[in-house]
Protein backbone atom coordinates (compact mmCIF):
# COMPACT_ATOMS: atom_id res chain seq x y z
CA UNK A 1 0.00 0.00 0.00
CA UNK A 2 1.46 3.13 -1.11
CA UNK A 3 1.89 6.16 2.00
CA UNK A 4 0.68 9.33 1.29
CA UNK A 5 3.38 11.59 1.04
CA UNK A 6 2.47 14.51 3.54
CA UNK A 7 1.27 17.77 2.50
CA UNK A 8 3.17 21.40 3.85
CA UNK A 9 -0.55 22.34 4.32
CA UNK A 10 -1.01 19.70 6.48
CA UNK A 11 -1.74 20.65 10.23
CA UNK A 12 0.77 18.81 12.03
CA UNK A 13 -1.07 18.96 15.82
CA UNK A 14 -3.63 16.21 13.85
CA UNK A 15 -0.37 13.86 14.36
CA UNK A 16 0.10 13.10 17.80
CA UNK A 17 2.04 14.76 20.65
CA UNK A 18 3.30 12.31 22.58
CA UNK A 19 4.40 8.88 21.27
CA UNK A 20 5.65 5.97 23.28
CA UNK A 21 7.76 3.16 21.48
CA UNK A 22 8.44 -0.31 22.55
CA UNK A 23 11.72 -1.06 21.09
CA UNK A 24 11.72 -4.72 20.25
CA UNK A 25 14.06 -6.54 18.01
CA UNK A 26 17.47 -5.83 18.03
CA UNK A 27 18.59 -9.50 19.40
CA UNK A 28 16.39 -11.55 16.45
CA UNK A 29 18.03 -8.31 13.97
CA UNK A 30 21.58 -9.72 15.11
CA UNK A 31 20.67 -13.44 14.94
CA UNK A 32 18.54 -12.60 11.33
CA UNK A 33 21.74 -11.16 10.02
CA UNK A 34 24.37 -13.09 11.54
CA UNK A 35 26.13 -10.92 13.68
CA UNK A 36 26.70 -11.01 17.75
CA UNK A 37 24.09 -9.69 20.17
CA UNK A 38 25.58 -7.15 21.06
CA UNK A 39 25.39 -5.66 17.56
CA UNK A 40 22.00 -5.72 17.34
CA UNK A 41 21.93 -3.21 20.12
CA UNK A 42 24.07 -0.59 18.39
CA UNK A 43 22.27 -0.50 15.18
CA UNK A 44 19.26 -0.04 16.97
CA UNK A 45 20.48 3.41 18.78
CA UNK A 46 21.35 4.45 15.47
CA UNK A 47 17.38 3.60 14.96
CA UNK A 48 16.94 5.76 17.68
CA UNK A 49 18.59 9.06 16.51
CA UNK A 50 16.63 8.37 13.04
CA UNK A 51 13.20 8.48 15.18
CA UNK A 52 14.44 11.27 17.81
CA UNK A 53 15.33 13.39 14.35
CA UNK A 54 11.67 12.51 12.59
CA UNK A 55 9.90 13.39 15.48
CA UNK A 56 11.49 16.80 15.47
CA UNK A 57 10.69 17.20 11.74
CA UNK A 58 7.11 16.33 12.51
CA UNK A 59 6.47 18.27 15.17
CA UNK A 60 5.87 15.56 17.85
CA UNK A 61 6.11 16.88 21.52
CA UNK A 62 7.03 14.34 23.57
CA UNK A 63 8.99 10.64 22.74
CA UNK A 64 8.81 7.85 25.19
CA UNK A 65 11.23 5.11 24.55
CA UNK A 66 11.39 1.61 26.34
CA UNK A 67 15.07 1.33 26.68
CA UNK A 68 15.50 -1.21 29.29
CA UNK A 69 12.55 -2.78 31.67
CA UNK A 70 12.41 -3.47 35.06
CA UNK A 71 12.37 -7.43 33.90
CA UNK A 72 15.63 -6.94 31.35
CA UNK A 73 18.02 -7.55 34.64
CA UNK A 74 17.30 -11.17 33.93
CA UNK A 75 19.30 -11.17 30.95
CA UNK A 76 23.04 -12.27 30.84
CA UNK A 77 25.57 -10.22 32.59
CA UNK A 78 27.48 -9.76 29.87
CA UNK A 79 24.78 -8.56 27.73
CA UNK A 80 23.18 -6.48 30.99
CA UNK A 81 27.12 -5.26 31.20
CA UNK A 82 26.96 -4.56 27.31
CA UNK A 83 23.51 -2.22 27.65
CA UNK A 84 24.58 -0.09 30.57
CA UNK A 85 27.70 0.69 29.03
CA UNK A 86 26.25 1.59 25.91
CA UNK A 87 23.88 3.55 27.89
CA UNK A 88 26.41 5.60 29.41
CA UNK A 89 28.89 5.86 26.14
CA UNK A 90 25.55 7.57 24.26
CA UNK A 91 24.49 9.81 27.64
CA UNK A 92 28.46 11.02 27.13
CA UNK A 93 28.47 11.60 23.51
CA UNK A 94 24.87 12.24 22.30
CA UNK A 95 23.90 14.87 25.32
CA UNK A 96 25.82 17.83 23.06
CA UNK A 97 23.53 17.22 20.26
CA UNK A 98 20.08 17.21 22.03
CA UNK A 99 21.24 20.17 24.35
CA UNK A 100 22.05 21.68 20.06
CA UNK A 101 18.42 20.48 19.48
CA UNK A 102 16.69 21.92 21.77
CA UNK A 103 15.82 18.33 22.94
CA UNK A 104 15.26 18.00 26.34
CA UNK A 105 16.25 14.58 27.90
CA UNK A 106 14.33 12.69 30.95
CA UNK A 107 14.89 9.50 32.38
CA UNK A 108 12.23 7.98 34.25
CA UNK A 109 12.51 4.30 36.48
CA UNK A 110 14.37 3.42 39.33
CA UNK A 111 17.96 4.59 38.15
CA UNK A 112 18.69 3.68 41.77
CA UNK A 113 19.96 0.43 40.70
CA UNK A 114 22.46 1.82 38.46
CA UNK A 115 26.09 2.13 39.39
CA UNK A 116 27.82 5.59 40.34
CA UNK A 117 29.33 6.73 37.08
CA UNK A 118 26.12 5.53 34.87
CA UNK A 119 23.79 7.85 38.06
CA UNK A 120 25.91 10.73 37.83
CA UNK A 121 25.64 10.78 33.57
CA UNK A 122 22.35 10.60 33.64
CA UNK A 123 22.28 13.60 36.42
CA UNK A 124 24.54 15.59 33.79
CA UNK A 125 22.75 14.74 30.48
CA UNK A 126 19.68 16.00 32.27
CA UNK A 127 21.04 19.04 34.03
CA UNK A 128 22.45 20.10 30.45
CA UNK A 129 19.32 19.76 28.73
CA UNK A 130 16.61 21.09 31.45
CA UNK A 131 15.90 24.64 29.26
CA UNK A 132 15.46 22.64 26.22
CA UNK A 133 11.82 22.99 24.57
CA UNK A 134 11.23 21.77 21.37
CA UNK A 135 11.16 17.94 22.00
CA UNK A 136 10.96 16.07 25.08
CA UNK A 137 12.60 12.82 25.10
CA UNK A 138 11.83 10.60 28.10
CA UNK A 139 14.40 7.63 28.03
CA UNK A 140 12.60 4.82 30.22
CA UNK A 141 15.32 2.68 32.05
CA UNK A 142 14.84 -0.12 34.61
CA UNK A 143 11.15 1.14 33.94
CA UNK A 144 8.11 -1.31 35.06
CA UNK A 145 4.57 -0.13 34.76
CA UNK A 146 3.72 -2.06 38.20
CA UNK A 147 6.86 -0.67 39.63
CA UNK A 148 5.39 2.84 38.41
CA UNK A 149 1.66 2.39 40.08
CA UNK A 150 3.64 0.82 43.36
CA UNK A 151 5.94 3.61 43.80
CA UNK A 152 2.90 5.91 43.70
CA UNK A 153 0.83 3.78 45.70
CA UNK A 154 3.60 4.19 48.47
CA UNK A 155 3.77 7.68 48.22
CA UNK A 156 -0.07 7.96 48.57
CA UNK A 157 0.24 5.71 51.20
CA UNK A 158 3.09 8.01 53.36
CA UNK A 159 0.89 10.89 53.03
CA UNK A 160 -2.06 9.06 54.73
CA UNK A 161 0.02 8.21 57.61
CA UNK A 162 1.34 11.22 58.19
CA UNK A 163 -1.95 12.73 58.49
CA UNK A 164 -2.07 14.98 55.37
CA UNK A 165 -4.27 12.65 53.31
CA UNK A 166 -8.08 10.93 54.20
CA UNK A 167 -8.00 7.47 52.75
CA UNK A 168 -11.76 8.40 51.51
CA UNK A 169 -10.64 11.13 49.33
CA UNK A 170 -8.28 8.93 47.49
CA UNK A 171 -9.05 8.68 43.90
CA UNK A 172 -7.30 7.85 39.77
CA UNK A 173 -6.09 11.60 40.30
CA UNK A 174 -4.69 11.58 43.31
CA UNK A 175 -2.93 8.75 42.12
CA UNK A 176 -1.93 9.67 39.06
CA UNK A 177 0.32 12.49 40.84
CA UNK A 178 2.88 10.53 41.68
CA UNK A 179 3.02 8.56 38.30
CA UNK A 180 5.86 9.17 36.23
CA UNK A 181 5.07 11.43 32.49
CA UNK A 182 1.97 12.92 34.81
CA UNK A 183 2.83 16.43 34.17
CA UNK A 184 2.88 16.27 30.39
CA UNK A 185 1.00 15.83 27.20
CA UNK A 186 -1.09 12.44 28.02
CA UNK A 187 0.40 9.46 25.08
CA UNK A 188 -1.03 9.51 22.19
CA UNK A 189 0.03 7.00 20.73
CA UNK A 190 1.83 3.87 21.44
CA UNK A 191 4.09 1.75 18.87
CA UNK A 192 5.62 -1.62 19.45
CA UNK A 193 7.97 -2.75 16.59
CA UNK A 194 9.19 -6.78 16.50
CA UNK A 195 6.38 -8.65 15.47
CA UNK A 196 4.89 -9.15 19.51
CA UNK A 197 1.48 -8.16 20.31
CA UNK A 198 1.88 -6.93 23.87
CA UNK A 199 2.56 -4.26 26.02
CA UNK A 200 5.27 -5.80 28.49
CA UNK A 201 4.60 -3.35 31.65
CA UNK A 202 5.26 -0.25 29.77
CA UNK A 203 3.05 2.62 31.15
CA UNK A 204 0.49 0.30 31.60
CA UNK A 205 -1.41 3.26 33.77
CA UNK A 206 -0.43 5.69 31.27
CA UNK A 207 -1.71 4.41 28.08
CA UNK A 208 -5.60 3.40 29.07
CA UNK A 209 -6.71 5.16 26.11
CA UNK A 210 -3.85 5.65 23.78
CA UNK A 211 -3.83 4.47 20.04
CA UNK A 212 -1.64 1.34 19.83
CA UNK A 213 0.16 0.01 16.68
CA UNK A 214 2.45 -2.97 16.28
CA UNK A 215 4.67 -3.52 13.24
CA UNK A 216 6.51 -6.84 12.16
CA UNK A 217 9.65 -4.59 11.39
CA UNK A 218 12.23 -5.28 13.82
CA UNK A 219 13.57 -2.14 15.75
CA UNK A 220 16.90 -1.48 13.62
CA UNK A 221 15.08 -2.00 10.48
CA UNK A 222 12.08 0.35 11.87
CA UNK A 223 12.85 3.35 9.37
CA UNK A 224 11.28 6.42 7.89
CA UNK A 225 8.66 5.14 5.52
CA UNK A 226 7.69 3.07 8.90
CA UNK A 227 7.27 5.53 10.84
CA UNK A 228 5.04 8.11 8.61
CA UNK A 229 3.10 5.12 8.32
CA UNK A 230 2.13 4.66 12.10
CA UNK A 231 1.37 8.63 12.05
CA UNK A 232 -0.94 8.14 8.78
CA UNK A 233 -2.86 5.40 10.45
CA UNK A 234 -2.78 7.39 13.71
CA UNK A 235 -4.85 10.57 12.33
CA UNK A 236 -7.46 8.07 10.53
CA UNK A 237 -8.40 6.29 13.75
CA UNK A 238 -11.47 7.86 15.50
CA UNK A 239 -10.50 8.39 19.33
CA UNK A 240 -13.78 8.09 22.00
CA UNK A 241 -12.07 7.88 25.40
CA UNK A 242 -14.84 5.84 26.09
CA UNK A 243 -17.83 8.21 24.77
CA UNK A 244 -20.16 7.57 21.49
Amino acid sequence: MKINRISKKKNLTSYPNHIAIIMDGNRRWAKKNKKLKFLGHREGAKTVKKIIGLSLKYNIKVLTLYAFSSENWKRSNNEVKFLMDLFKEILNTETINLKNKKIRLKIIGNTKKFNFSLQKAIIKAENLTKNNNKLLLNIAANYGGRWDIVNSVKKVALKVYQGLLNPKDINESIINNYICLNDIFPIDLVIRTGGEYRISNFLIWQIAYSELYFTKKLWPDFNKKDFKKALNIFIKRTRRFGGD
